[in-house]
């Protein structure tokens, strides 16, 4: 596999052998992520965000991967898209799942409190994969002590 290429991606991290997520790819970065053997993408940027790619979900299925958009109001996440999110990354625990939004940073966020939350990762073991490309603003940061209180998660 050539990481190279996946490396290129904006903000590209590597969790695992089964989850990368990364800002926005290019239609060619698309053809590198079906290479690197990714068998789910799962975008959670707005069809609007910084350099989406009109007919994304269509280019990733002609790829041969399955498709998953979870579109995320950057400004004002909600309980309802953070339920999708878990839900998908359950229901795909057997794929090798590609993860991306604009920026890498709605991503950030959810991951962290998926392991946070759903796989019951301590908070000095999730915050590497948060802070790996950002640092949240003031609405990411009511949002995930908003989920963390709401699962009754302690800090």
């Amino acid at each position: 596999m050539n990481t190279a290429a996946l490396e290129q991606i904006r903000n590209y991290y590597r969790m695992d052998g089964h989850i990368a997520t990364a800002g926005q790819p290019t239609v060619d970065q698309f053809h590198a992520i079906k290479r690197a053997d990714f068998d789910l993408v799962i975008n959670l940027a707005l069809p609007d965000s910084p350099g989406a790619i009109p007919d994304e979900g269509d280019l990733v299925r002609l790829l041969g991967m399955d498709y998953i958009h979870i579109p995320v109001d950057f400004g004002a996440p909600t309980f309802t898209d953070l339920h999708a999110f878990f839900a998908t990354v359950d229901q795909h625990q057997d794929k090798k799942i590609f993860i991306h939004c604009a920026y890498n940073w709605r991503v950030s966020v959810f991951i962290y409190l998926y392991k946070r939350i759903r796989q019951q990762v301590a908070a000095s073991d999730a915050l590497p994969v948060l802070h790996a490309v950002w640092e949240p603003d003031d609405t990411w940061h009511r949002f995930i002590q908003t989920a963390l209180a709401h699962y009754h998660i302690q800090d």
